[in-house]
């Protein structure tokens, strides 16, 4: 797929171990376009291991087939049950090392964040989402799973977040301050010196 410069494809990702959903937009300036979406079942594959195996060859086969600029990714949230809370983080890893294996950056979101982005209420439904997307990307078709709609949720607040990307993997940044002092030196026309 052969994109101009202010275009990119953002892959989301709704990490799970019974279902996975994903969604890829592509950006045109600030127009959104849905490219696809959908989700890898893995209900009836019994071992842990073998669902995180094709957790990473279903999200390598959606980054070599629609090479995505970036991957924004769903962080797992937490939970009273920490058996679940390891498989998440296991699926999270997973899709994460697949894109890593690319060179496709990568972005972390909170499910309050997502749903903030996506609706304007962090505490919104899964169902008031997908409506919204509906809205926004134009689609009529309701996914069978509402966690299809949850990765592509998960791209488009990547999109909103406008964060700049280059290509081949780079994030374009600005740079991480590791207190005041620093950011007063690398600032100092920033500062203005009130009159006592």
């Amino acid at each position: 797929m052969e994109q101009a410069p202010n275009e990119r494809i953002i892959l989301g990702i709704d990490p799970g171990t019974a279902v996975m959903g994903y969604g890829l937009v592509l950006e045109k300036g600030s127009k959104l376009e849905l490219l696809s979406l959908g989700v890898v079942k893995m209900d009836k594959i019994d071992d842990h291991m073998l669902k995180l195996q094709r957790i990473f060859e279903k999200t390598v086969a959606l980054i070599d087939n629609y090479h995505p600029d970036c991957l924004a990714i769903e962080a797992p949230f937490y939970g009273k049950n920490i058996q679940v809370m390891l498989k998440l983080g296991r699926a999270q890893g997973v899709c994460m090392a697949a894109a890593l294996s690319r060179n496709v950056t990568i972005t972390e979101y909170s499910p309050r964040k997502i749903k903030q982005s996506i609706t304007g209420n962090g505490s919104a439904t899964k169902e008031q989402v997908a409506a919204m997307l509906q809205t926004v990307l134009k689609f009529n078709e309701t996914p069978e799973f509402l966690d299809a709609t949850d990765g592509l949720a998960v791209a488009v607040c990547h999109s909103f977040q406008k964060i700049p990307v280059a290509r081949g993997g780079k994030v374009k940044s600005k740079k991480a301050y590791s207190g005041w002092d620093t950011f007063v030196k690398d600032n100092s026309s920033r500062i203005v010196k009130s009159a006592k």
